[in-house]
C-alpha cells in the first residue's frame, strides 16, 4: 500500500490495468527483453541500416555520414513521437520510419528504401525466434544437466515401479529419472533443429518478387542476389528462403511452436510425476524454510512449483493451435489477419516455454528423496512379487511346481486380506516361514527378497544412457552449466 501511495502519475497506472503474469510475475529478463519493444524496434532500425550499407556497397547514392548518422541514433527511440505518428498514420512500420527519420534528418531520404513493411516486420520476428531459441536452450540443459547428476546418484536405489498407477516390477530412482531424460533429449534435438532451420525472409518486396530492388539496381539481378545476401550475413544467419510471399511462410510458426508445445507436454508429465510421488512422500521438491504451502493447513508441504510446471505447460501446448490456425488461412501471397494473433501466440510461447524451464531447473537442483519412504514401499509390495522367485527356489531344492504354486497362492490371499480388510500389514513372509512346507529354502528368503535383486539392468541402463544420450548433447553447453535458479516468487 505505502508503494502504491509513493507512486505518481504513469507508474502508478500500471497497478490499475491488466498486466501479463507471464512478463509481470514469472519470466526472465532476458526473455522479456527479446519479446520487448525496444528489442524490436531497435531491431528495425538495424535492419534499415543493413538495407542501407548493403545498397551503398551495391552501388546506390547513399553517402557515409547517412549510415553513420543512423548507427548514432539506434537506441534512441522515441516511443511517445511513434505511438503519436501511428495514431495519425494506422501504420505502425510507416510510424517508426517517421520517427527514425525525424532524428536522422541526413538519412531519412533513404531510410526503407525499396522494402516493404514485412522486410522489418518479419526479418525481425525471425531474429527475435532465433534468439529466443537460444535464450532456451542453454536452461534445457542445466535441466537436462540437474537430472543425469540425480540420476547417477540415485542408480541403483529401488523403488516401486508403477504402471496404471498401481505397483509393477521394481525399477530404481534413476532409471525414471532416466525416463524423464529421454523425452528432454527428444525435445533439446527438436529446439535445435528448428532454430537452425530457421532461415531469413532477406531482401523480398510487397509480394516476394524483388521487383522494387530490381528497379533500384536498373534490371540487375545479380546485384538484387548479392543485396539479399549481404543483408541475410549482415543479420546473423546463414541462409534466407528463396521464395516467400509478403510474408515468409506461416508454417515457420507452426514449426517453431511445435516444437515448444512438445517440451511442455514432457514438462507436464515430468512435473505431474514428481506430484504423484510427493503425495507418496518418496519424493520433494524444494521447500523453503520459510514457505507457507496451505493457509487452512499448517503442515502441508504442496508441491507447489511442480504443480504452476504443469498450469503454465498447459497454456503452452495450447498455443501451437494459433499457427496451425493462421497459417491455414493465409491467402494466396499474404493477409493481415495472421499480425495480431502472431504478436500474442509467438511471444507467449517462448516467455512461457521459458518459465517452465527456469522452475523445472530450480525444481531439479533442490528434488528431495526419502529412501526410508521408498523402503517401505517396497516392504509392503515385495512379498507379491517375490512369490516366483520362492516356486523356483523351491522347484530347485526338489519340490512341486504345482504344488508350490497352489501353497503360495493360498497364502497371498489370506496376505492380501489382511492389507485391504484389515490395514494391516503384508504378512506373507511371515506365513511362509510357518509353513514347514517352504523349509528347504527358509535360509534363502532373505536373499530372495533383496530388493536390488528385482531392479534388472536399471542401473546399467542409466550409466549407458547418460554416456550415450545425455552427456554429449550437453557438451556445446558446458559453459553455461554454472546458473543456479533462485525463482523470485
Amino acid at each position: 500500500r505505502e508503494l502504491f501511495r509513493g507512486c505518481s502519475g504513469r507508474v502508478a497506472q500500471e497497478f490499475t490495468k491488466y498486466r501479463s503474469p507471464l512478463v509481470s510475475r514469472y519470466a526472465s529478463k532476458e526473455m522479456s527483453y527479446n519479446f520487448s519493444d525496444r528489442k524490436k524496434f531497435t531491431t528495425w532500425r538495424k535492419l534499415w541500416i543493413f538495407l542501407a550499407k548493403a545498397e551503398k556497397a551495391l552501388g546506390l547514392p547513399i553517402t557515409d555520414a547517412q549510415v553513420a548518422e543512423m548507427e548514432s541514433r539506434v537506441e534512441d527511440v522515441d516511443f511517445a513521437m511513434a505511438a503519436e505518428q501511428e495514431r495519425k498514420l494506422r501504420h505502425d512500420v510507416m510510424a517508426h520510419v517517421h520517427t527514425f527519420a525525424y532524428c536522422c534528418p541526413t538519412a531519412a531520404p533513404i531510410i526503407h528504401l525499396g522494402a516493404t513493411s514485412c522486410y522489418v516486420g518479419d526479418n525481425t520476428d525471425l531474429i527475435v525466434l532465433r534468439d529466443g531459441f537460444e535464450i532456451l536452450l542453454p536452461k534445457l540443459a542445466r535441466v537436462m544437466d540437474r537430472l543425469a547428476n540425480f540420476a547417477e546418484k540415485y542408480a541403483d536405489l529401488p523403488t516401486l515401479g508403477f504402471t496404471h498407477y498401481q505397483p509393477a516390477q521394481l525399477t530404481t530412482v534413476g532409471k525414471r529419472a532416466c525416463l524423464w531424460l529421454q523425452d528432454l533429449t527428444m525435445d533439446m534435438r527438436n529446439l535445435r533443429r528448428a532454430r537452425d532451420d530457421l532461415r531469413f525472409r532477406g531482401v523480398k518486396g510487397t509480394t516476394g518478387t524483388q521487383a522494387s530492388f530490381l528497379q533500384l539496381f536498373q534490371g540487375d539481378h545479380a546485384k538484387v542476389e548479392e543485396l539479399d545476401r549481404m543483408v541475410t550475413e549482415m543479420a546473423g544467419f546463414k541462409k534466407a528462403y528463396l521464395v516467400t510471399g509478403q510474408t515468409y511462410s506461416r508454417k515457420v510458426d507452426i514449426d517453431t511452436l511445435s516444437v515448444l508445445a512438445s517440451l511442455g507436454a514432457t514438462v507436464h508429465k515430468i512435473c505431474t510425476d514428481i506430484r504423484l510421488l510427493a503425495n507418496l512422500k518418496e519424493l520433494e521438491e524444494p521447500f523453503e524454510k520459510e514457505q507457507i504451502g496451505s493457509s487452512a493447513m499448517p503442515y502441508k508441504r504442496n508441491p507447489m512449483r511442480a504443480e504452476r510446471c504443469c498450469s503454465l505447460s498447459r497454456h503452452l501446448m495450447t498455443l501451437l493451435s494459433d499457427p496451425l490456425q493462421t497459417a491455414s488461412v493465409q491467402w494466396l501471397e499474404r493477409t493481415l489477419d495472421d499480425s495480431a494473433n502472431r504478436r500474442i501466440s509467438l511471444a507467449e510461447a517462448f516467455l512461457t516455454a521459458d518459465i517452465v524451464l527456469s522452475t523445472l531447473q530450480n525444481i531439479t537442483e533442490g528434488l528431495v528423496v526419502y529412501p526410508k519412504v521408498i523402503e517401505r514401499h517396497i516392504r509392503h509390495e515385495l512379498p507379491f512379487m517375490a512369490t516366483e522367485n520362492i516356486i523356483m527356489a523351491m522347484v530347485k531344492a526338489g519340490g512341486n511346481r504345482q504344488d508350490c504354486h497352489e501353497k503360495i497362492r493360498v497364502l497371498s490371499q489370506q496376505a492380501a486380506a489382511v492389507v485391504k480388510q484389515d490395514g494391516g500389514d503384508n504378512d506373507l513372509l511371515d506365513r511362509v516361514k510357518a509353513d514347514s512346507y517352504f523349509s528347504p529354502i527358509l535360509d534363502q528368503l532373505d536373499a530372495l527378497l533383496d530388493p536390488k535383486t528385482f531392479t534388472g539392468r536399471a542401473p546399467q541402463q542409466v550409466t549407458r544412457f547418460l554416456s550415450e544420450e545425455v552427456y554429449p548433447l550437453l557438451e556445446p553447453f558446458r559453459s553455461k552449466m554454472d546458473v543456479t535458479i533462485e525463482l523470485e516468487l
